[in-house]
């Protein structure tokens, strides 16, 4: 009895052990598969191009082996930013100002890179209107979202023009950029928009549709129009692949920098254009592709003289990554 006694213990004790074994290696696999998970998301247009080359290339999956990567269109900051503060994105793309509005309120979030500069300009359908002044309170100007660079641009304008930078807000309409240029060219209640490439070039083809503002006028400075922002949470519990995907970025950029015909080639079916049409408008003088950041301290000082913001964050620690490069 004493002997199977001992038996029965010396199995249920071996049993257990097994049992842990397993429970350690899954609990090991677990964390394995969490440290290989990235969640990417982008917005539309091809002042993104570089994420699509990323994607068909297989950037990450060649420079980080076994990475599993969920990629998501969004279609503006806003939604960006809710999945990023609910841990469903950990790297988002975006411009600068609603970088600046999220810090402001307490996003753990930082600018990782650049991405690209790119052509931003309001356009409208009515001829009667050469700038900003000559809207009535009947027109509508769409774009991505209060807050968006497209919307502090148009304030800084107003700034200028008015005295006032929140002179027009009572006019703006939220729409995504293939929505707002959908409804500008149906000429009902939209009169103007607010927009990039491939947009702001196919609005202009049209011949009923001018420009009245750009970007740069609006600023007075070059400014960087996507920046790449991760979680500090992401930065600091995934170093390897936070580096992989800095790595993989910068890959992404210089392949559209050095071979845009390829690009092209890529891109063309993805944004549902011709070769020619990509080739062209990726190639155009004010689209470039980077990962220089410029701009943060021109948008923060507005941005703070506002109200958008409480203060101007003017110290490059504040705002991006150790590694991250920034023309003042």
């Amino acid at each position: 009895m004493k002997i199977k006694f001992l038996i029965r213990n010396i199995i249920i004790i071996n049993l257990g052990i097994i049992v842990l074994t397993l429970m350690g290696c899954e609990s090991k696999n677990e964390k394995n598969v969490l440290q290989n998970n990235i969640s990417i998301a982008e917005q539309f247009g091809l002042a993104y191009a570089p994420l699509q080359i990323m994607k068909e290339n297989k950037i990450l999956q060649k420079n980080y082996p076994g990475v599993n990567i969920d990629w998501k269109q969004l279609g503006n900051t806003a939604a960006i930013r809710e999945s990023m503060l609910s841990n469903q994105v950990e790297v988002g793309f975006m411009a600068i100002p609603p970088f600046l509005i999220g810090l402001d309120k307490g996003m753990q979030w930082k600018i990782a890179s650049g991405l690209s500069e790119s052509p931003v300009a309001l356009v409208t359908n009515k001829e009667n209107i050469k700038s900003i002044s000559d809207f009535s309170q009947k027109d509508r100007i769409a774009l991505p979202q209060p807050g968006s660079i497209q919307h502090i641009l148009l304030a800084m304008e107003c700034e200028k023009e008015f005295g006032d930078a929140k002179k027009l807000d009572n006019l703006l309409v939220t729409l995504a950029h293939p929505d707002g240029m959908n409804a500008l060219l149906s000429a009902k209640d939209i009169t103007a928009h607010f927009t990039t490439p491939p947009y702001l070039f196919k609005e202009l083809e049209q011949n009923n549709i001018h420009q009245i503002l750009d970007g740069k006028e609006a600023i007075g400075v070059d400014f960087t129009f996507v920046v790449g922002v991760t979680t500090n949470k992401f930065h600091d519990t995934k170093p390897e692949l936070y580096s992989a995907f800095i790595k993989s970025l910068k890959e992404s950029i210089q392949f559209m920098q050095k071979n845009p015909d390829k690009a092209a080639d890529i891109l063309a079916p993805i944004y549902k254009l011709s070769k020619v049409e990509v080739y062209k408008y990726i190639t155009h003088k004010d689209m470039v592709y980077t990962d220089e950041v410029k701009g943060v301290n021109e948008f923060a000082k507005f941005m703070k003289r506002n109200k958008y913001i409480s203060k101007e964050y003017n110290d490059k620690n504040s705002t991006m990554w150790d590694d991250v490069k920034y023309e003042k």
